[in-house]
Order: structure tokens, then sequence, then C-alpha cells
């Protein structure tokens, strides 16, 4: 015994020492990483909330302030609304917290055939399926749906979870420019031997609150033949006159041909994500969609709160309502007052400021203030395009918006931003 003890003892030497050098090697490429992201003023801190999710918030270092946030997705102010947080609990406690599987092994129950129902009801098709994010539809889709013999037609800017997405098919990939409705025409042109050809655009553009031309691209997919897929994160639950998103803004509801959107902003606040559309391609996505055959199914507690999400917005169009007079008195004061603010009649507001440590100084002196808004740079927008994205939400007040206006103006000036 003590033979084999000696013979084996030589053996650790090199293995141990070759996990050493690894991991020397890996702190020390992630080090120099590290130092690029914070000498080019782009480092990302993370602030710590030790709150529910609302207009008012507590945070780490800052525990003396109720602070207003202006800086969530949560459009319609239900990450927090008694209903929502009811439901989920009745959940929780009828169905537990998870399934510990896989939606085709034995993690479907009747709640989350409901949820795709009422999914599929609310935006006018045939059946919807869920996934555990908007990310994971937008990942599942496009390998399942288009071959090498499809071609693809993608706008410049669309969400990342889109352009990974489009990386994992082998369709003939063509990148259009912003909204540029000449250059998607030209391409599609051009594309003459697809068997099936896809444009694919986000609805509201989440850095810029831009909003796609979806009338004028069913057109052009009318005219060339072409279907057209649109990511309505942004979109789905108050944008429109009554929430069905950037179809309804367009008034083409039916037009396009497959919605993907998210649980995880408006509609709840919660996290899950989803595919509608013809019933053919939600049911070949169940057999074949990847993020959704090997991903565990949502939880019950979020299930719940999603049908319940959809259910307020469907007996009332009154938050809607009161989101849209926030949008219009923010962006109207901020602009009276000479800041830039990017895209148009959009919760989403870009106050643009164009340097990258100028935006994180900014929102440091707005959170000594009371308001909590974060700087956005590079990678999460392009080079030079820094800016403040501030998003409005159902559950502030116009007290709210006037002082969160109020103290941009002072730390604009103070940093000469606006004179």
């Amino acid at each position: 015994m003590a033979a084999v003890f000696r013979s084996t003892v030589p053996r650790c030497v090199p293995v141990l020492y070759r996990r050493a050098h690894c991991i020397s090697s890996l702190r020390e490429i992630a080090r120099e990483e590290i130092g690029k992201i914070k000498d080019s003023g782009t480092w990302k801190s993370e602030r710590v909330i030790t709150s529910k999710q609302g207009s008012l918030i507590t945070v780490v270092g800052h525990q003396q302030l109720e602070i207003l946030n202006f800086c969530s997705n949560n459009y319609l102010g239900l990450a927090s609304h008694p209903h929502i947080i009811a439901a989920a609990q009745a959940a929780l406690q009828k169905y537990g917290a998870g399934l510990s599987s896989v939606r085709f092994i034995c993690g479907t129950q009747d709640i989350h055939k409901e949820l795709e129902h009422k999914i599929a009801n609310f935006h006018g098709r045939d059946d919807a399926i869920l996934y555990p994010s908007c990310f994971d539809a937008n990942a599942g889709i496009f390998e399942v749906l288009l071959t090498d013999r499809d071609a693809v037609f993608s706008d410049e800017l669309n969400h990342a979870s889109i352009i990974d997405g489009l990386r994992l098919c082998k369709a003939r990939k063509h990148r259009y420019l912003h909204l540029n409705m000449s250059d998607l025409e030209q391409r599609l042109r051009e594309e003459k031997n697809a068997r099936l050809k896809l444009i694919v655009t986000d609805g509201v553009f989440s850095m810029d609150g831009d909003i796609a031309p979806l009338d004028k691209i069913c057109e052009l997919g009318d005219k060339y033949n072409a279907l057209v897929f649109v990511d309505e994160a942004h979109a789905t639950g108050f944008f429109g006159k009554t929430g069905r998103g950037t179809e309804e803004y367009h008034n083409i509801i039916g037009k396009v041909d497959i919605i993907n959107s998210t649980l995880g902003k408006a509609m709840g606040g919660a996290s899950g994500g989803y595919t509608t559309g013809p019933k053919e391609l939600i049911d070949l996505l169940r057999q074949r969609g990847r993020p959704y055959l090997f991903s565990n199914s949502l939880p019950p507690p979020v299930v719940a709160a999603g049908i319940k999400a959809f259910d307020i917005v469907l007996n009332s169009n009154n938050l809607a309502e009161r989101l849209r007079h926030n949008t219009k008195r923010f962006r109207d004061a901020m602009t009276k007052a000479g800041f830039t603010i990017g895209g148009s009649d959009h919760p989403i507001c870009p106050v643009m400021l164009y340097e990258e440590r100028l935006a994180s100084v900014f929102a440091d002196e707005m959170l000594a203030r009371g308001i909590y808004v974060i700087g956005f740079s590079y990678p999460v927008v392009p080079n030079g395009k820094t800016r403040i994205r501030v998003q409005l939400s159902t559950s502030h007040s116009d007290e709210d918006i006037d002082k969160a206006v109020n103290v941009f103006v002072e730390v604009g000036k103070k940093l000469d931003v606006i004179s």
C-alpha cells in the first residue's frame, strides 16, 4: 500500500501545478480586460436594492432615503401590484415553487396551458409557447425555422437576443440600416432564391425608444413575399390604444406573422417569454426548440402572475392611459429644459450625454439627490451614444416626474450639460 501511495504522489504534482498555472492565467486575463473597461469609463457597478420594485425603492448606501426609481421596465407598475402578489402566492401554495423538469417530461401544468391560451387570444393568434425568458424565445426560434435555403433580414439595432438567435441559424443573413426601408427593400429585391424570407425587427428599440415602421415593413413583406417577425418586449401590455403593441400603434393588428414578447417587463415584471403565431410553427417549436426542450418550465408563481397581469390589462385601459400621460409630461419638460431626448411617444426616454464618464458621474449625482437612474454605455449602446435611459411608469405621480426633472436640471447645470 505504501508503495502504491508513493507512486501516485508525483502524479498529483503536475496536475496541481497545471491547475494553479491555469487559474493564474485566467485571473491575469480577466484583470487585463477589467482594466480596459475601467480605463474606457464603461465599468458598470450594480446597485443593491433592499425593497420591492416600484416607483419608490431603498438602495444600499442610501437607506436614509426613499429613492424615486426612474430606471425600470415596470411600465404598468404591476411588479408589486397587490393582485399580482396574491396570485403568485396562491399558485405557490397550490402548485409549489417549481416543476423540477422540462415541459415535455413532467413540467406542464394546467396554468401553463391557460397562460398560453390567454397570450394567443390577447394577440389574436392561433397558439403560443412559453419560455423562461424572451431571450430564450429569440434564441430558440430562428434555428428551428430557417435553413440554408432561407434568408433573414434584420435591423442593425435589433436586441442582442435576436442577434444571438440569428447566429444559430444557417440562413443567409442581411442586416439593414436602422429603420431604413429603402435599404431593406434593396436587400429584399436582391434575394431571389430563398425558400423563406423573414424580416426581423424589434417593435420598440429598447435603448433609443424609437419605433419600428411596422406598417411599411409589412407592406414590403407583402411586396416581396416575406414573413414579418417582431419582438414586442417593450410594447406588450401598454403600447397602442389597448396595449396590443406596435401593431396596434400602426393600426395593422394581425399583419405581423410572428410575435415574441416577455412577461418580465410590463406584464408582471418577473420572468418568462413567449412566441405566438401560426399553430404549425408553435407545434414545431415544442418539438425542436432547444430552450424549450432543455430548460425547466416556468415556475407556477410566475405563470400565475402572468395570467393576472393579462387579466388586469384586458379589464381596463386606465394604466396604459396614465403611462401615456406620464411619458408626455416628462418628455415635454425635459425638452423644454434643454436636454436632448431620444425616441418618441414611448416611456423609454434616453437623455443623451454622449460621454462615457459623464454618464456615470451624472447617474451618481442623481442618486445622491434621491433619483435612481443608470448611465448606459458601450457595449450596451454604441460608442459615442452614451445616455441616461429614463423609463416612465404608471406608478409615477405628477409630483414624482416634476421632482425628477428638477433634479435633472440641477445636475445638468452643475455638469455643464445644459445652460
